[in-house]
């Protein structure tokens, strides 16, 4: 089954009644036993939400990837009292995009790291999906000047109805890099629009696994440049960076902060400000909150899988494992894009990996024995114990993120229990200084062991939908390995105590505010000669106002009902107003709002400016507690944004449940692509017949048959779409790249739209289509020239349906518990009122029968 309204209702039903009956259990308990201690589930309109959501992602990653897509990116309509504008950034801005980042990557890294410079600039739409919302209450129609020389359509009018709103918010949305669209965040984006009292600006860009990175951070930046060097056939005037404010949640809050930082290292103006909610920025999950919060946030205990599907997993089935034990042979070069080549010093006999048997020993099985010659697949192992609870290991390796610090004994790993070595790992005499890089920090795929004399571990698949797991590591996916966060315009940043990324944001607010504390480790500042010259150029701190709220987990936003999230809008949208608002002069001395905060919560050495708050459930700030008391802030640089042992092996036990589970599904999928291969080699060759010549080709009638005389389709060689599917031969894309696939009906749709609709500039000219072509469509509408739909990861689903469709049911699920908790809150403050007043005039009768009961003394 699909994800679907239907579905969704289905699955998300026992959850709802459930939580009702778990949540009143637990209130009687509490109780009786007298526990006064207040939390965020004690409302049972939060504890039902947070359940409800958990159950929605849970279901999405029972499906596959295209089905969450189709269901997170149909289209809904917005409300009645709120405009909306739908509009397309051009390809034109685009292409400004794209040659800020090759000027970014240089031709070297473009080529090893990125896998070339064309696949990530292939898209099937004409540009990329936006909107601009506004309160239709703060529009002045009125004020609108039309040049009568030209026709504007409604919603051109529209937009510039809201020229006159002083600060834009540009909202990038999250999920994952993978699922979610302006849609399932259209009402939240709204609810900023009127708060800020100003316009919204939002973008559709390319999902993962089909588009992977760096096609996402291309259309964000494509988009911020739409709207500060808009083209001219644009409805919107040119808007100057001081008065818009980047915001995200999750992947598009990293993705705020990855454009920060490309635009600072190129010069670029940045924005006033930019509000980052529970940012991803460590895909290598190297943080101990990834094990230890599971419990209390929304994230799926094993991270983001799904059922396979022509697009997803690249491997449905992986001959010798998806892990395995490696020989000490040099790591590949940093996130090369060339996933095989990673994995070619793995020999046959270290496709399975020996079991642990942690149950007797509480540690590793010794490299040589016994077992490991046995040779069972990692499955049989008891992982649990290995996770050891998400903990730093017990040699101290938390104290200390110094260089000198790093040299230190009492950070050694532990030696003792371990067992005699065959050869292939290090022995207890030949375990590497702290300084090897290749050995304590290695790149992926290899990953660091809990025990240093363990043979290395090494995936042989990839983990995360948004990049090759050679990637992970690079400071445009995982920006906490930027070498500075420096330099940057004033950071709100936000993030829930119970969600899994916590230690990551908490410690990316601390970098930020303190460059030198928090340096990068030094296999970056090796492997980047941009991350190298960065550690040094941007050193001045930047401005962070960071807030970690009791109680909440992921993205605390989408619980728009709760008093928690009602404070995180509020305080947001008075950050907005603040940074585009003022005078400069003013925000070099204030960059953040509200009177001037308390010295406990400032860190003023050299200049620098933080602020530091705990935020409880009833919206009430306190300062945090010191740094030393932060233990994500004790991790050494050395052990931030690689891939250890214990995050490894959680992710692999949910990946080989899938595998199990999925074990049919995964073998359809390898025949489906064969015969999706079949019909691209088809389209391709039947293009070429009907006259298909790309630029440099020749189209000597010797060489090529002659075409039938035909009706042409409506089809036109694009001069500003540089690439097309057909230009890659010489790229090395990631292998989920659809550019470059031709094994997926998405792929093939690309392919189509290329050759017959929307030709790049390296197309000579545009096949002619037979009239037979018609009939040939209704048979087999894959293979027929006719106009296709494009990836649902960029292109939005329209349906007939939307008044009933899910994202709305739950939007109005939202508002109800609004309404509820508003009228609650209202009787409460009225309660209260009549309490005060009662206690006044009380009061009152006192004073004045003591002042009767004087007179009458005086008066005697």
């Amino acid at each position: 089954m699909t994800v679907s309204t239907f579905s969704a209702a289905v699955h998300i039903t026992p959850t709802v009644i459930k939580t009702l009956y778990t949540h009143g259990k637990r209130k009687t308990e509490k109780l009786k036993e007298g526990d006064e201690r207040q939390e965020a589930t004690d409302d049972i309109f939060f504890d039902e939400a947070f359940h409800i959501v958990q159950s929605f992602i849970l279901l999405g990653t029972k499906n596959t990837v295209e089905s969450l897509q189709a269901f997170t990116n149909t289209h809904v309509p917005a409300p009645p009292w709120t405009a909306v504008a739908p509009v397309r950034v051009p390809l034109q801005s685009c292409n400004q995009a794209a040659d800020l980042l090759i000027q970014w990557f240089g031709p070297e890294d473009l080529k090893s790291v990125v896998g070339g410079e064309k696949w990530w600039q292939v898209r099937g739409l004409d540009g990329i999906d936006a909107e601009w919302i506004a309160e239709k209450s703060h529009l002045r129609p009125d004020s609108v000047h039309i040049n009568t020389g030209r026709k504007y359509s409604e919603e051109e009018k529209l937009v510039m109805s809201m020229e006159q709103l002083e600060t834009t918010m540009f909202y990038i949305h999250g999920g994952g890099y993978y699922w979610g669209s302006i849609n399932t965040h259209r009402y939240q984006i709204i609810k900023y629009a009127r708060k800020i009292q100003g316009r919204a600006f939002t973008v559709n860009y390319r999902k993962a696994p089909q588009y992977p990175w760096p096609c996402p951070l291309h259309d964000v930046i494509a988009a911020y440049l739409y709207l500060i060097q808009p083209p001219p056939d644009a409805a919107h005037k040119p808007i100057p960076p001081s008065k818009i404010v980047f915001a995200g949640d999750s992947a598009g809050g990293a993705l705020c902060l990855t454009m920060l930082t490309v635009l600072r290292d190129l010069g670029q103006p940045l924005p006033a400000g930019a509000v980052l909610i529970s940012p991803w920025v460590d895909l290598t999950h190297s943080f101990p909150s990834i094990h230890t919060n599971t419990a209390t946030d929304i994230i799926p205990p094993h991270g983001f899988m799904n059922k396979p599907s022509a697009s997803w997993p690249v491997d449905p089935i992986k001959e010798g494992g998806r892990v395995a034990r490696t020989h000490s042979d040099p790591p590949p070069k940093p996130c090369h894009a060339d996933s095989q080549g990673a994995y070619k010093n793995v020999t046959g006999d270290t496709a399975q990996i020996p079991p642990n048997h942690t149950e007797k020993h509480g540690d590793y099985t010794p490299v040589g024995s016994k077992e490991e010659a046995s040779s069972v697949p990692l499955k049989s192992q008891k992982k649990a114990s290995l996770l050891d609870g998400g903990k730093c290991d017990p040699a101290g390796r938390r104290h200390g993120r110094g260089r000198d610090q790093n040299r230190s004994s009492s950070n050694a790993m532990p030696t003792d229990d371990f067992a005699v070595n065959n050869g292939r790992g290090p022995t207890l005499d030949s375990i590497p200084d702290l300084d090897d890089i290749d050995f304590w920090q290695p790149s992926p795929p290899k990953v660091l062991m809990k025990n240093p004399r363990d043979v290395p571990l090494e995936l042989r698949s990839q983990i995360q939908h948004y990049a090759t797991t050679e990637q992970l590591s690079h400071p445009l996916v995982s920006p906490i390995l930027q070498a500075s966060l420096g330099n940057l315009c004033p950071l709100y940043i936000l993030a829930g105590d119970g969600e899994v990324l916590r230690d990551e944001i908490v410690y990316l607010a601390h970098k930020a505010a303190n460059p030198a504390e928090y340096p990068v480790r030094e296999g970056v500042i090796r492997d980047g000669l941009r991350q190298k010259e960065n550690a040094h150029k941007f050193s001045t701190p930047t401005k962070v106002h960071l807030q970690v709220y009791d109680g909440m987990c992921h993205v605390l936003t989408v619980f728009t009902f709760t008093s928690s999230a009602d404070y995180a809008y509020h305080s947001i949208a008075e950050f907005a107003k603040h940074v585009t608002q003022r005078p400069a002069e003013y925000l070099d001395r204030h960059p953040f709002p509200g009177p001037d905060v308390p010295s406990c919560s400032m860190n003023s050495q050299s200049g620098n400016m933080m602020i530091r708050e705990r935020v409880d459930i009833h919206g009430r700030v306190r300062s945090m507690e010191p740094k030393e008391a932060i233990p994500s802030l004790q991790l050494r640089p050395s052990e931030i944004g690689i891939i250890k042992e214990e995050t490894l092996l959680k992710w692999l036990e949910g990946q080989e449940e899938w595998d199990r589970r999925f074990k049919y599904r995964a073998t359809k999928i390898i025949s489906q692509r064969s015969k999706f291969k079949a019909k691209a080699n088809s389209m391709i060759k039947n293009a070429r017949q009907r006259g298909l010549l790309l630029a440099g080709e020749s189209d000597d009638p010797v060489e090529r048959p002659i075409v039938g005389r035909s009706s042409a389709i409506h089809g036109a060689i694009q001069e500003d779409r540089r690439w097309g599917p057909l230009d890659l031969v010489d790229e090395q894309p990631p292998p989920t790249a659809i550019a470059a696939r031709r094994d997926t009906r998405e792929a093939l749709a690309l392919l189509q739209k290329s050759i017959y609709h929307a030709a790049p500039a390296t197309h000579k000219t545009i096949p002619r289509v037979k009239k037979v072509d018609a009939v040939l469509a209704v048979l087999d509408p894959i293979n027929a020239p006719f106009r296709p739909r494009q990836s649902v990861s960029e292109q939005q689903v329209h349906t007939g349906m939307q008044c009933i469709h899910g994202m709305r049911m739950w939007q109005s699920i939202v508002s109800y518990f609004g309404r509820k908790v508003a009228v609650k809150a209202a009787e409460n403050t009225r309660r209260v009122e009549d309490a005060l007043m009662e206690t006044g005039d009380k009061a009152a009768s006192t004073v004045k029968s003591a002042a009767v009961g004087s007179g009458e003394k005086y008066r005697v």
